[in-house]
């Protein structure tokens, strides 16, 4: 079957390492599903991976991705949730988590294997496309908003980083619930259209709020957790799911012990987690925004996108 995978690592070069070209078919395990894949979106996940991190050489060559949506043995539609080990389901019962592409081959292939009760099943209103963004971006940020940052109709959140899948996904689900939504970008453009998505303002990167928020969403790191830090209110929450350019220095301890901020970190989140997000994007009409669709055969070209930053919303490949 044909998919793309990692061949080798290269932290300056992460493309170098990429393959796209034919793979063994998943491996048939008691209690696991092989789905049939009709779309994948690409995170930067898949760039990490590629530069060596989450990997080891003994795993090479190992196919990528962590999200998609298909169709099951049975004919039904499925979202696939791609954490795996979380509680035991379809694995063995002391193995740690794990995401799909990681111990487990991922979804950026024509089939894949997850235990059977990772498979959510696919709003009749959303296409295969669309579904492929809820996995890892949306459901990230649906745990960062909702499950940790426990807002509700009214609340304020501050968003770093405007275009990527996780931040778009964050702007239109924190509008759907009510959210007064702030938004940070350095390009002026990406600024602009996040405010077509309605968010209440979108600033410069550092740029003073009028406000301070309930909860910031970092997903940058260095060059923004300063002002995530002076953003949040006194007893705020920032939710961290990344650190796109590296860690946080200095980490603002005095300000964070003082003004009893609390820092939690979000990778994903559960399988309830992913089907409350799948019925809430279907009760309240709220499409992912995709930025592009790439056959598999090109994936190359859709990682290089990604890699540049210059997308605004979810990159999807199609096998």
């Amino acid at each position: 079957m044909l998919a793309a995978f990692a061949t080798s690592f290269s932290p300056d070069s992460p493309l170098d390492g990429l393959q796209v070209g034919d793979a063994p078919e998943p491996v048939e395990r008691e209690n696991w599903t092989t789905v049939d894949v009709r779309a994948a979106s690409l995170n930067h996940h898949d760039v990490w991976s590629l530069r060596g991190v989450g990997l080891r050489e003994q795993q090479l060559p190992m196919i990528l991705g962590t999200d998609a949506a298909g169709v099951a043995p049975d004919g039904s539609e499925v979202i696939l949730h791609g954490v795996v080990g979380a509680d035991g389901h379809g694995v063995g019962p002391r193995e740690p988590r794990t995401l799909l592409s990681e111990h487990y081959p991922g979804t950026l292939a024509e089939r894949v294997a997850v235990p059977t009760a990772n498979l959510i099943p696919k709003p009749s209103g959303l296409s295969f496309e669309e579904a492929a963004c809820l996995p890892v971006s949306w459901l990230t940020a649906y745990t960062m908003l909702f499950t940790v940052g426990g807002l509700a109709p009214g609340d304020s959140v501050l968003v770093q980083g405007a275009g990527g899948g996780v931040s778009t996904a964050a702007v239109l689900l924190g509008v759907a619930a009510g959210l007064e939504v702030f938004v940070t970008s350095r390009s002026e453009e990406k600024r602009k259209r996040a405010l077509g998505l309605g968010a209440a303002a979108a600033l410069a990167p550092g740029e003073r709020l009028p406000r301070r928020v309930d909860v910031v969403l970092e997903s940058v790191g260095r060059a923004t957790w300063q002002h995530s830090v002076r953003s949040v209110r006194p007893g705020g929450t920032i939710a961290v799911c990344g650190a796109t350019s590296g860690d946080a220095s200095p980490a603002e301890l005095t300000r964070i012990f003082f003004q009893e901020i609390r820092v939690q970190g979000v990778t994903m989140g559960s399988r309830d987690d992913l089907a409350a997000l799948a019925n809430f994007v279907a009760r309240q009409d709220v499409k992912p925004l995709i930025d592009s669709v790439h056959p598999l055969a090109r994936t190359r070209e859709a990682m290089s996108a990604m890699v540049d930053g210059a997308q605004f919303g979810k990159i999807v490949v199609t096998p």
